[in-house]
């Protein structure tokens, strides 16, 4: 009786497979000159952005006479800048009132803006080209040559010193939103829409509930976008809140009284300390929302460019 003895395998059966997917992943892994060279010059960008952040986390942490000694690493450390800040100034008032303008007027105009350029998207109306061109026009206004006419118009309603003027006229909504937000919309299906209306579905119920739920990225970015031009609105802040108490400022005008109150030239010691303390806790809140809404930055951009 004979016995089969098994045929080996054959040697390129026993070797393990090479698939695109491994093969993409050694070439990630792989550290060529011109990926070394991109990124050297990427991590010397993010240390030159970096860089204000961390003088100005240094300078906090010093006493007044090393505030500005250039130093990133404080001779002597002072951590009691950050308790004697809220007896110093009141910063707390300062950073609220910043707060609820940035949400009045990051709300006001995100919706309003939204309305808006549905409406150009949507409708088909003669002159709807031409009014939308004039809307795009008023972006080729200064602000400064609107300024006078914009605080008269204030004036004469009796709204000065409240925060009515810094997030009044978002209601109107922004040329710049309207536009972002119509060329959103007008990427959307018009089947849904032309669906929804046989189903019964009035105009209203077309944007709010099916143009917004799908443009929930633009709508977040647009958001930011204006939260951070209201929290940083240090020219109306000035303007229209500078005659009222120090405790109704917002942060960046009562950072610059601080600059002021500090100042040896206006009487001052030159404890520069807490304002430098002052600017790097208002930083936070920008900081945070931006971390939360990175993401949305990230999925308009994809939903755009694949649908581009």
């Amino acid at each position: 009786m004979t016995t089969t003895r098994p045929s080996p395998l054959p040697v390129a059966a026993t070797r393990p497979s090479i698939g695109p997917a491994t093969s993409a992943r050694a070439d990630r892994r792989r550290w060529t000159l011109p990926r070394i060279a991109m990124t050297l010059l990427l991590a010397g960008f993010a240390a030159l952005f970096l860089y204000p952040l961390v003088w100005l986390l240094a300078a906090s942490l010093k006493p007044a006479g090393q505030v500005f000694d250039n130093s990133l690493i404080p001779h002597t450390w002072r951590w009691d800048n950050y308790v004697q800040i809220w007896n110093e100034l009141p910063l707390l008032h300062w950073v609220v009132n910043s707060v609820s303008i940035s949400l009045l007027a990051a709300a006001a105009v995100s919706i309003s803006s939204s309305v808006v350029a549905f409406g150009f998207a949507y409708f088909r109306f003669p002159g709807r080209n031409l009014l939308f061109g004039l809307v795009l026009a008023t972006m080729m206004l200064p602000g400064s040559v609107t300024m006078i006419p914009t605080y008269l118009i204030w004036r004469e309603t009796g709204l000065l010193g409240t925060w009515v003027p810094l997030f009044g006229a978002n209601l109107f909504g922004s040329a710049f939103y309207i536009f972002l937000q119509r060329q959103f919309f007008l990427s959307l299906p018009r089947e849904l829409f032309e669906a929804a209306r046989m189903d019964g579905a009035s105009y209203w119920q077309l944007f709010w509930r099916i143009a917004m739920p799908l443009s929930i990225p633009s709508f977040v970015i647009v958001f930011l976008f204006e939260f951070q031009a209201a929290w940083n609105n240090f020219q109306g802040a000035l303007i229209y809140l500078n005659g009222g108490t120090v405790e109704g400022f917002t942060a960046p005008l009562g950072i610059a009284y601080a600059m002021t109150k500090y100042s040896p030239t206006a009487g001052g010691h030159g404890d520069y300390q807490y304002v430098m303390v002052a600017s790097l806790l208002v930083t936070i809140p920008m900081l945070l929302l931006f971390s939360f809404g990175q993401r949305y930055f990230i999925e308009g951009v994809a939903t755009q460019g694949r649908k581009g």
